[in-house]
């Protein structure tokens, strides 16, 4: 069992939990989104608007859990990258986990956005409803379907491209930079 902080060499349970908790919920928030998305808007099949419920309270959830990965990643040793990397693998490292930052927390905020515009209220783990964050506009609620929509294609484009070096480097370098995240 790894320590419950990070080091320089490794991270550690804390970090590993968190990155495989978010790394599960956003891959299935986005194929949920993904398969709600496609059902028809016509009939009496509630499911859709199911679907959709769960959708933003995981979402909501994932936001919780980005805080709190956020609070732990600022305030923990951040473990150093192989050294063999090429400096190019280094800021391409940075980069993507700074994207990655940045889609866990505009994709929750675009769709709590696009729920406030479309005037249907946001829960979290159906004990309390959010505020809405804008009032009611049906243009402005458009235009962030799309939005969510790209970050979401973009989130999915991110995940391939982190799990494909992450598996590059164990399988090919056979380093250390997935060992260091597994538990």
């Amino acid at each position: 069992m790894p320590p419950m902080g990070n080091t320089e060499a490794s991270y550690g349970a804390v970090a590993i939990a968190l990155h495989w908790v978010m790394a599960a919920l956003l891959i299935g928030l986005a194929f949920l989104g993904l398969y709600m998305v496609a059902l028809p808007d016509v009939g009496f099949d509630t499911r859709k608007i199911t679907l959709i419920l769960y959708h933003k309270e995981l979402g909501m959830v994932a936001l919780a859990l980005f805080v709190v990965r956020l609070a732990w990643r600022v305030t923990s040793i951040l473990p150093h990258l192989v050294g063999h990397l090429p400096d190019w693998q280094k800021v391409a490292a940075r980069f993507v986990h700074l994207c990655f930052y940045a889609l866990m927390f505009a994709l929750p905020i675009t769709g709590w956005l696009m729920s406030s515009a479309a005037g249907i209220p946001v829960f979290f783990l159906r004990t309390f409803t959010l505020p809405d964050l804008i009032g009611r506009n049906d243009h402005l609620f458009m235009q962030l379907i799309e939005i969510h929509k790209w970050l979401s294609y973009a989130l999915l484009v991110l995940i391939v491209v982190h799990a494909a070096a992450a598996l590059r480097h164990h399988f090919v370098y056979r380093d250390d930079t997935l060992r260091k995240m597994l538990p």
